[in-house]
């Protein structure tokens, strides 16, 4: 059900978070070179000499909204599908941006100038700030004579206001080379507030030159430098610039603004803190992850501090007034490796060890925190994997040691945390396993009479796992056993949810096919749940 590629690990011996954290810190010396050095030499202003071709290239973006800010992104890469863009290697380039009132741009509120510098691979990221809550606006960006499409972007509420109505997307799961992102132009043309990705933004699997499921027209072929696995910086930077090339996901960052959070294939599958999935020593990884964090940072419209080596604070908190709390999580810098060799595997001791941790120590008490000082009447949660259990026969199942159900104390402790801090309406964000499914969180897996803790939406893939199926075959037998699964479905696509004050509605929506462009999207089910009633309301017989 995972829908992973990657091969189960080799048997480990678990290690303990604070010495994973003390190899983590010591091999980080190895990483320097992914580290700005405070008092650098200012780089060479470069002009616009060197842009022969239009360097907005891979689009525009914004995301992390707040009352009065939001960030505005871009990257120049005249050719993108070049090392450092087809630009030099060192050097600094001058981009002008302004922020509108309309998309016409006659009604300028914030301008101003930014450095695209070849340090931070030319990416450019602004925190617009001074404007008004609950607006939309409209942002581009300058570089030389060349101006970049226009972006649409909208504030949050104003702190303690009580919106009316939240509209969200949540997408993950983007493997270019098993589909085509259609998916993603459908999500652009919805009515939204936000987007949500849960992460699996690129693959770092090596990829053939007609692109795989893809399948390029003849002519048509990709360069030999996505033919390898994402291991260096420059790969990653490349991997980012195949996906941004997309016009449907560029279309999405416009029309939208995004938070994002990471799984594991922006690093490696299945990768669990300074672990790699085949064990490659703890330098030789923390490399790779240095790498990838830095790639990661720069390609994503973030607020955040560009990474410190292999380390890179990506849990944050946004507030959308009384209506909703987000609450970003990140379940894979920190976690203990998985139990048993990773994979669906029978659960025991290892596994259901207390001291084991997805979130991290002081993830989860930031976490617990956040609930203790919520006044919101959505508590929600976006993370990467598949939260509440799901069970593949009625007796002694496996369950998948890479998602919370390899770490029921973990899981324990975040559904304890939230019933003392009298968290109501909790409501879990997933992605990572490539189907549709919605979910009552309970109390008691075991016990479907026990409390239900709130509901999670898991959301299919845009891409990954090319077409799928609406009804799999084992749809009944996987809710038979699951009887706190309110539904099941296997095609690509994205799911809408409708936040107000008395209730959430979840659309799911389905693609038929992305194995080739046009198809169309619909609204495969429809389910409520109600605010103070924690569950999803059941049709009835």
């Amino acid at each position: 059900m995972t829908g992973h590629q990657g091969h189960d690990r080799p048997g480990t011996a678990s290690v303990s978070y604070l010495r994973r954290r003390f190899l983590t810190l010591t091999a980080a010396a190895t990483v320097l070179a992914f580290s700005s050095e405070p008092g650098r030499a200012r780089a060479e202003e470069l002009g616009d000499r060197v842009l022969g071709d239009d360097p907005f290239t891979l689009g525009v973006a914004s995301g992390d909204p707040l009352p009065d800010a939001v960030v505005l992104w871009t990257r120049l890469a005249p050719r993108p599908w070049e090392p450092d863009g087809g630009l030099p290697a060192t050097g600094v380039i001058p981009v002008s941006w302004e922020v509108a009132e309309d998309e016409r741009f006659s009604r300028v509120v914030r301008r101003g100038r930014a450095d695209a510098d070849a340090e931070f691979g030319y990416s450019v990221h602004v925190d617009a700030r001074g404007l008004k809550a609950g607006r939309t606006y409209w942002y581009r960006f300058r570089a030389g004579s060349w101006v970049s499409r226009a972006g649409r972007t909208r504030t949050a509420p104003a702190a303690g206001s009580s919106p009316a109505q939240l509209r969200l997307g949540v997408a993950s799961c983007q493997q270019y080379d098993e589909g085509y992102y259609t998916a993603l132009s459908h999500l652009a043309r919805e009515d939204l507030d936000v987007v949500f990705f849960l992460g699996d933004y690129i693959y770092e699997n090596a990829i053939d030159a007609r692109a795989g499921d893809r399948q390029l027209p003849e002519g048509s072929k990709l360069p030999d430098v996505f033919a390898h696995e994402t291991v260096t910086l420059q790969d990653y930077r490349l991997r980012y610039a195949l996906g941004k090339s997309d016009p449907d996901l560029q279309s999405a960052h416009a029309a939208h603004p995004w938070c994002v959070t990471w799984d594991d294939h922006e690093v490696e599958n299945n990768y669990a803190a300074h672990v790699s999935q085949d064990n490659d020593p703890t330098d030789a990884f923390l490399l790779r992850r240095a790498a990838a964090y830095r790639a990661y940072w720069e390609n994503m419209p973030l607020r955040l501090p560009h990474p410190t080596g292999p380390d890179m604070r990506l849990f944050r908190r946004l507030r959308f007034g009384r209506l909703a709390q987000f609450d970003i999580l990140d379940t894979r810098q920190y976690r203990s490796d998985q139990a048993y060799g990773d994979g669906w595997k029978q659960p025991g001791p290892d596994s259901e060890d207390p001291s084991r941790t997805l979130l991290g120590p002081a993830q989860e008490q930031w976490l617990s925190n956040g609930f203790r000082s919520s006044s919101a009447v959505w508590n929600v949660l976006p993370q990467q994997v598949a939260f509440s259990r799901r069970r593949l026969r009625a007796q002694n199942s496996p369950l998948s040691m890479d998602a919370w159900d390899g770490y029921p104390a973990a899981r324990k402790r975040l559904l304890d945390a939230a019933r003392t801090a009298r968290i109501t309406n909790l409501m879990v964000l997933s992605g990572d396993s490539h189907i549709h499914l919605a979910m009552d969180i309970k109390e008691d897996f075991d016990n479907l009479s026990s409390p239900t803790r709130g509901v999670e939406i898991l959301g299919t893939s845009i891409s990954s796992g090319a077409d799928g199926v609406e009804k799999p075959e084992d749809w009944e037998s996987l809710l038979a056993v699951n009887p706190h699964m309110a539904y099941y479905a296997k095609r690509r696509g994205y799911v809408v949810i409708t936040l107000t004050p008395s209730q959430a509605r979840v659309d799911y929506r389905t693609l038929p096919y992305v194995t080739r462009p046009g198809a169309p999207v619909s609204t495969a089910t429809s389910l409520t749940c109600r605010a103070g009633r924690p569950g999803f309301e059941r049709p009835s017989p």
